[in-house]
């Protein structure tokens, strides 16, 4: 959930970032410039590299019959959220302050004498982000082995496939299943619990 919640905050940061490029006075003075990176990498990178997160890990427990470590990935995505932030964000700045796409080095140019520490920051985070991805490839790999069982339904999902074990057998289903209900049935009046399964009568 966290991922996903995330990958909604950048791509809407990206979403509205791109109505200023639509208004023609502002993209005539942001057009080629680091505005339009830091526009782009919201879209791209933010979305999907939150999106591919938040699928592995809500997938995980179904495709390997194990639960992610919880606390690894709390962390992970907490420095995964803050660095990307502080490696994208500063772009608008930077292309608000002129500084073009495509140079090898800012410090050539008079009029971004001032931006030196921003491009500094960015770089140092762009590490730290880099480096933060061990967390996800080490909770991976370690709950592959170690990690704790999963239940036939951890996230409580009402959706057939998790009526099937974890992994699921050969043919998926162990029987046949029943539909009684649409995929989306929460918070149904008289239920003791939050969600019903569509396999499930009331």
């Amino acid at each position: 959930m966290l991922h996903a919640c995330g990958f909604l905050a950048m791509f809407l940061i990206g979403g509205l970032t791109g109505i200023f490029l639509a208004s023609m006075p502002v993209d005539i003075y942001v057009h080629d410039t680091y505005f339009i990176v830091g526009h782009l990498h919201y879209v791209l990178f933010g979305g999907s590299l939150f999106g591919a997160f938040a699928g592995i890990t809500f997938w995980f427990p179904k495709m390997f019959g194990r639960l992610l470590h919880e606390g690894l990935g709390k962390l992970h995505f907490l420095l995964t959220f803050i660095f990307f932030n502080a490696v994208m964000f500063p772009m608008f700045l930077l292309g608000v302050a002129g500084m073009p796409r495509r140079i090898y080095d800012w410090s050539q140019y008079a009029h971004l004498a001032h931006v030196g520490g921003l491009n500094r920051m960015m770089t140092v985070s762009a590490f730290i982000l880099l480096s933060a991805q061990a967390l996800f490839i080490l909770n991976f790999f370690w709950s592959l082995v170690r990690g704790r069982k999963a239940s036939e339904n951890p996230w409580e999902a009402t959706t057939l496939e998790w009526s099937t074990p974890s992994p699921p057998p050969h043919g998926n289903f162990e029987h046949t299943p029943t539909v009684y209900h649409g995929p989306y049935e929460y918070s149904v009046p008289g239920r003791s619990t939050d969600w019903l399964p569509q396999h499930q009568r009331t």
